[in-house]
């Protein structure tokens, strides 16, 4: 089974050779971030999920990666380790080999309320949900109880209120609904 491994920051490169120096299957997924503007471009690549890594290993065996310096834990439900499906660790291995440039991405999840960052409605603020595969955000005046709905690039919006941390998830499409102006 698969698990994600928290380490401490900037520490997932030497974690992941010193757990596969134990003889873990490690995955440290990566990509080349887009130079920033006025510094020189270097091809250096960062952790595509910063501060984790996954590992494959049985669970009831996790101390010695429990003590190999840098570790803060294995992530799951209080002090009980979660399995990642193989489905979503197979989705970001191919990702990743496919040759295309992944870069992070906010967790959005249905129902959270995101805002438009990058378009000429920027500033709008909506809710995320799902609508036949396409991207929407609903605007609502609420003491009229009605709504207009706008379709829009999901690149678009950007979360508003903070999500709890999940290392990974399926690629999964999202949309915009229920949004108060």
């Amino acid at each position: 089974m698969w698990y994600a491994i928290q380490t401490r920051t900037r520490r997932e490169r030497s974690i992941a050779n010193l757990l596969s120096g134990k003889g873990y299957e490690i995955f440290l997924p990566t990509y080349v971030p887009e130079p920033r503007e006025g510094h020189r471009s270097k091809e250096v690549s960062s952790p595509l999920f910063p501060g984790y890594l996954f590992c494959r290993f049985d669970v009831q065996k996790r101390l010695p990666i429990l003590v190999t310096p840098g570790v803060v834990g294995v992530v799951g439900q209080g002090r009980v380790p979660t399995s990642i499906p193989l489905s979503e660790i197979s989705a970001i291995q191919s990702l990743i080999s496919s040759g295309v440039s992944p870069e992070p991405w906010p967790y959005l999840e249905c129902g959270q309320r995101v805002q438009i960052a990058d378009h000429a409605l920027q500033g709008l603020e909506g809710i995320l949900v799902g609508h036949k595969g396409n991207h929407r955000i609903v605007v609502s005046v609420t003491l009229l109880r009605r709504s207009v709905a706008l379709e829009i690039d999901r690149a678009c919006v950007i979360p508003i209120q903070p999500v709890r941390q999940v290392f990974v998830g399926s690629v999964a499409e999202g949309v915009l609904h229920g949004v108060t102006a």
